[in-house]
């Protein structure tokens, strides 16, 4: 039976077309738009002058800054007690696990809004946050109105709704390591931290690694939190690149710089995944 070569390619043509059409063309098209600025009703071709604005731009610096704090505290915390609740989920010992894992992925299927009006409730200066803390006789924070602790409040939320989500791929991987070396690691008297530390940790570095690009991606195109907690106030305290390029182009409608500062954060993505690769001594 003669078979028609071009069938398959037919078959994906439609998929491949959509992709060009809203993948492909935008990562090109912003890409020429950061060359350009609005000159009389029009874009004109500026060459750098989009990217040489940046270093002269002290919210930018402000908004790499912010993010890069973020990035710095709320990753990794988020990975370690992802770590530490998937391997707590994983025992043979605990009961309800059910309950437990739907438990803490559930603020990953949150609907966004409704988790962000949740945490304005829970911050306010009169909000259960500062009750709890007042039966404890410690003076009511300004979760939301002060530069230090709005930047707390913006990573306490992102741990909060991410540790499930990062919870459920280290489940995963747990589930298919090798029970032998377990077993190794109990005849060579080893107790439980050190089976978590030597046994456990190394095995998952893939995964590990694998969660920590996706976090850092995720960190550095930061939006909701902000956006919905903070509108990266006060004083710009938590603006973040995300943040800072919808501004420029949904509230200034300067796309050609919106654009240039989108791919400043490309860029840093791309170094900073080379260096976790670098860290990680990971070859393939």
């Amino acid at each position: 039976m003669k078979t028609n070569k071009s069938l398959p390619y037919l078959f994906i043509a439609p998929a491949l077309l959509l992709f060009t059409l809203f993948t492909i063309y935008p990562i090109f098209s912003s890409f020429f738009l950061s060359f350009q600025s609005m000159e009389g009703g029009k874009y004109e071709f500026t060459g750098l002058s989009n990217y040489t604005r940046l270093f002269g731009d002290d919210i930018f610096w402000k908004a790499l800054g912010n993010t890069g704090v973020i990035l710095i505290v709320q990753v990794p915390v988020m990975i370690l007690l992802a770590l530490v609740l998937a391997n707590a989920l994983n025992s043979q010992l605990l009961k309800l696990k059910g309950f437990f894992r739907v438990s803490f992925f559930l603020p990953a299927v949150t609907s966004l809004v409704a988790y962000s009006i949740l945490f304005s409730i829970i911050l306010q200066d009169e909000g259960i946050m500062n009750t709890i803390l007042g039966f404890f006789g410690i003076d009511a924070i300004q979760w939301l109105g002060d530069p230090f602790w709005a930047k707390v409040s913006i990573i306490v939320a992102m741990t909060w709704r991410w540790t499930g989500y990062n919870m459920v791929i280290f489940l995963a991987a747990l589930q298919s390591l090798s029970r032998e070396v377990y077993e190794a690691a109990d005849l060579d008297g080893a107790n439980r931290i050190q089976k978590f530390f030597h046994v456990t940790v190394p095995q998952l570095k893939p995964v590990i690694l694998f969660a920590t690009i996706l976090s850092t991606i995720g960190t550095l195109q930061l939006f909701d939190e902000p956006f919905n907690l903070t509108k990266g106030g006060p004083a710009d305290s938590t603006m973040t690149l995300g943040l800072y390029i919808y501004q420029n182009g949904f509230e200034y409608f300067d796309f050609g710089y919106a654009s240039a500062i989108a791919y400043v954060v490309v860029l840093l993505v791309g170094i900073l995944t080379f260096f976790q690769f670098k860290f990680t001594g990971d070859k393939s």
